[in-house]
This record gives structure tokens, C-alpha cells and sequence, in this order.
């Protein structure tokens, strides 16, 4: 019976946590999700929780959830900003859409450390620098 499910695999869409400085010159980061595919993904839900151990001690943060009716074509919507604090934990971005009439999902995964200056790459569609999941 499990056979006859299909479960498509979701290509073509990122997250990306990108660098800005604020007026007060802190560093601050935000999370996008990035659409590179050639249609729009519409009803866009992300989950956003970050999880782990700092200093042999358990940490996570509030489940957070977006909502976007649409997100067209190669195109990017920020989500929210991310704390510098957080990056020493896992950061998990579950992101689900519809696709046509099909319910598409993927959970997108920041380890711990890897948000980092030293990691930063050209963000696509954003044109920015940043550090990007797929």
C-alpha cells in the first residue's frame, strides 16, 4: 500500500539566512525563502524552530509560523530575523506549498555553525550575500 503513495520531491526552492547591518551597526541576520522555480508556489506555510545543545545545556525556541498566500515565480520573501545567539543550534525551516493541486514540503536545515561569515555565497534571486540551504 505504501508503494502506491507518491511523495514528489521538492526541487528549486531554498533558504537563505542573509547579513544586514542595522542603524546602530549591529550585525543582524534574516531568513528567506527563495522560489527558483518556474511557476508559483501558492498557501506558503513555514515552520521555523531552532533546537539543540548550548554548553551541555538543552535549548530551543518558540515554533513560529508564516503564512504567504503566494510567492511567484524567481522571487524571495523574508521570513523573519534571526538572533547571532541562535546559530550555535540546529535552525529548522519546514516549508510546504501547494504546487497545481499537489501539497509539496521540505524541511530545510541550518546546522550549528553554519550560519557564519565565512560560509557566505551569492544568494539567488536576492543578489545578496548570504548563506543558502537547499
Amino acid at each position: 500500500m505504501k508503494t502506491d503513495i507518491i511523495v514528489p520531491t521538492v526541487t528549486q526552492v531554498a533558504v537563505a539566512a542573509v547579513p544586514r547591518t542595522d542603524d546602530l551597526m549591529e550585525e543582524l541576520w534574516d531568513i528567506y525563502v527563495i522560489n527558483l522555480r518556474a511557476g508559483s508556489m501558492t498557501n506558503l506555510l513555514i515552520t521555523s524552530q531552532g533546537y539543540g545543545a548550548v554548553d551541555g545545556n538543552d535549548m530551543s525556541t518558540t515554533v513560529l509560523r508564516h503564512f504567504h498566500q503566494e510567492l511567484a515565480a524567481n522571487a524571495a520573501v523574508k521570513i523573519e530575523p534571526i538572533q547571532t545567539s541562535l546559530f550555535g543550534i540546529k535552525n529548522e525551516y519546514w516549508v510546504s506549498f501547494n504546487d497545481g493541486e499537489v501539497m509539496m514540503d521540505k524541511r530545510f536545515i541550518f546546522e550549528p555553525g553554519q550560519i557564519s561569515a565565512a560560509a557566505l555565497e551569492t544568494v539567488p534571486v536576492l543578489g545578496k550575500r548570504g548563506v543558502v540551504v537547499q
